[in-house]
């Protein structure tokens, strides 16, 4: 009997052990979530901005642009050296080459409280397949902004989730990252350039410039653009789907990237997702009450890139895998 209790100690023991050595591994597992929540301001619009862009520099970063996609809202876009590097590492990561700061002013009539809140460095890193997780950018923007809670997502993305992220993982109506379109294709990295300011310049279906980036060392520019046409319009998107109580306006601007010269952009149906991953099917402020968005926003970009807005969708070389 004695040796019979050894036996079942033992057994008890490596079984503790193994559930102890196991539990940390789930424990280490971090969820992200899109945006971040600095703080709330009764300041109005324009003193609240000039207090952000001077955080900002203290952080290190340089503002590429900025823009109001509609009354109450502040979009302010960013970047920094170390974000280009990050970038410039991956084929496509140049589509996070900007980080976006917001003001909202969540008061009756656009007025304060203001919330200021910006796009999570280290969610964009993981959903953009970027080099390095961009750590040390959430960690100067908390620091210098502030970081109250993490927002967008209630549950929480681990970083395979991002990797692979598709709308509620339908594979054959939604897209992932790499899956983006094709807009139209020239023979020179200048002459796509060259093409996208002129219709941006021109304001190419509803369309408008918000920042212009150079990938250092790479034959790629990242453009923001504002939407206003119906459909594709920011806030004809946002007043549908922008519902909550935490505003999550950094979803804006969209992207336009030229890599040598082919114009690509990331699928609609990706891009409003990564950063609404909550947001339902059906219902006034689901996906299907901006049904016709994710075709529209492909049409006014591709327009603004000098191309056959009529023409069908096309991978940019990327099939799906499943």
């Amino acid at each position: 009997m004695t040796h019979y209790r050894k036996r079942l100690a033992v057994a008890a023991a490596a079984l503790l052990l193994a559930v102890s050595s196991f539990a940390p591994a789930q424990a280490q597992e971090t969820l992200h979530r899109p945006f971040v929540h600095a703080y709330d301001t009764s300041d109005d619009m324009d003193t609240a901005a000039a207090a952000v862009r001077a955080s900002l520099a203290a952080a290190g970063l340089t503002i590429a642009g900025e823009y109001s996609p509609y009354e109450g809202a502040l979009v302010i876009a960013v970047t920094s050296e170390a974000l280009q590097a990050a970038a410039s590492a991956t084929d496509y990561g140049a589509y996070g080459a900007v980080q976006r700061v917001s003001l909202t002013a969540t008061g009756a009539g656009g007025t304060a409280p203001i919330q200021v809140t910006y796009t999570n460095p280290v969610y964009m890193a993981h959903a953009y397949r970027m080099g390095g997780d961009l750590a040390d950018l959430r960690k100067a923007l908390a620091t210098e902004l502030g970081a109250e809670a993490d927002y967008g997502s209630e549950d929480g993305l681990t970083e395979e989730d991002l990797g692979a992220y598709r709308y509620m993982g339908f594979p054959m109506f939604t897209e992932r990252f790499d899956e983006h379109f094709d807009l139209a294709r020239y023979d020179t990295y200048a002459a796509a350039v060259e093409k996208v300011e002129e219709g941006l310049a021109a304001g190419a279906a509803g369309t408008s410039m918000v920042y212009r980036v150079d990938i250092p060392g790479k034959q790629q520019t990242l453009f923001g653009v504002g939407l206003t046409r119906e459909c594709s319009g920011d806030k004809y998107i946002m007043e549908r789907i922008d519902f909550k109580e935490m505003r999550q306006t950094g979803h804006l601007p969209y992207e336009l990237l030229v890599t040598g010269g082919d114009v690509t952009a990331l699928a609609g149906r990706f891009r409003i997702a990564i950063n609404f991953p909550d947001l339902g099917m059906v219902g006034s402020h689901g996906f299907t009450s901006i049904m016709c968005a994710p075709d529209e926003i492909r049409q006014a970009l591709a327009e603004a890139a000098g191309a056959d807005a009529s023409a069908a969708p096309v991978s940019a070389g990327n099939p799906r895998s499943d």
